[in-house]
């Protein structure tokens, strides 16, 4: 699975280790030292993946996870030093796919691009259903989502769980479910981590995120995709 990755890391030593085992693993690499680099190599030449440190001079990794989010749906994995979970689950609000925690293995942050561009690279396959709950259409053999007919972007978690959700409509998943679903068990994930990519697709789907009327909490329970009566 060779893929095109943009890594933006100021410890060189630190960038160079990173795009060794990239390169390693076939993918074409290139690096940049800070957060406004970033937003100029993706607009030059799209990437698969950015995995970008948080903290960066000149424009700081979470700084440019936002402004990236505002433009497009590219998978981005974030290092960081920072451990607490409000920390981590600020860069997940962001709109970042997943993190990293430093120190970290180069082995560990290898799988976690092997999940990441798998994610975002569903094969097509002809047998695979186009899925509808309500007005939410999604196409997992195109990696397309609709909202009333109208194209919504999506990030490849965000994507894998409206998928989990729309294969399951009116059905409600627990938050370990759908931690499963969409990362397989481990420990580096906590059960907040899937409330903020629900916030995240809400501000995408609903007509008003603050009232959810589509993907709707079932409270002490988890999350469903709610719809009409008429079309169970």
């Amino acid at each position: 699975m060779c893929a095109h990755v943009l890594v933006a890391e100021d410890d060189v030593n630190q960038a160079e280790l990173i795009r060794r085992y990239l390169e390693h693993e076939g993918h074409a690499v290139r690096v940049v030292h800070n957060g406004r680099s970033v937003l100029d190599e993706h607009h030059r030449d799209r990437p698969d993946l950015i995995v970008m440190d948080v903290m960066m001079p000149v424009m700081s990794g979470l700084e440019a996870c936002r402004v990236l989010r505002a433009e497009s749906d590219v998978a981005v994995l974030l290092l960081t030093a920072r451990s607490t979970e409000e920390d981590l689950l600020t860069g997940l609000d962001l709109g970042a796919d997943d993190y990293v925690t430093k120190p970290y293995s180069p082995r560990e942050l290898m799988a976690r691009v092997r999940t990441l561009l798998r994610r975002s690279r569903t094969p097509v396959r002809d047998e695979e259903r186009v899925l509808q709950a309500g007005p939410i259409t999604v196409d997992p053999a195109r990696h397309t989502v609709r909202v009333d007919g109208e194209p919504v972007g999506c990030t490849p978690v965000e994507f894998q769980l409206l998928q989990a959700l729309a294969v399951r409509p009116g059905r409600v998943l627990s938050r370990a479910q759908l931690l499963e679903l969409i990362h397989g068990i481990s420990g580096y994930i906590t059960k907040r981590t899937i409330d903020v990519h629900v916030k995240n697709l809400r501000r995408k789907i609903e007509p008003d995120p603050r009232k959810p009327v589509r993907l709707v909490t079932v409270y002490g329970v988890g999350y469903k995709l709610a719809v009409p009566e008429r079309a169970r």
